[in-house]
């Protein structure tokens, strides 16, 4: 994962059926909510990431992503950006 500001930009891979809903309808709301149940919540507009210098530099900066998936470039894997259109807390 990777924030700018409130946009936030998320691994996912495309088999999950949440993808194919994020493509049918893509208003979001990413919700965080911490030990004390404090929460935020980004209302947005969801998009596939698809700008190749991006996409390098969200897998050079998540060790994470390197260890679950083979490569950014390989199916199935994606990127979805969350531009904000509200936030609430």
């Amino acid at each position: 994962m990777k924030t700018d500001g409130f946009t936030v930009y998320v691994a996912n891979l495309r088999m999950y059926h949440k993808t194919a809903e994020i493509a049918a309808n893509p208003k979001v709301e990413l919700c965080y909510l911490d030990d004390h149940h404090d929460q935020v919540r980004i209302t947005g507009v969801a998009e596939i990431v698809t700008e190749r210098p991006l996409l390098q530099e969200i897998w050079d900066s998540n060790p994470l992503l390197r260890q679950y998936l083979a490569a950014w470039t390989i199916p199935p894997s994606s990127f979805t950006e969350f531009g904000p259109t509200g936030c609430a807390t």
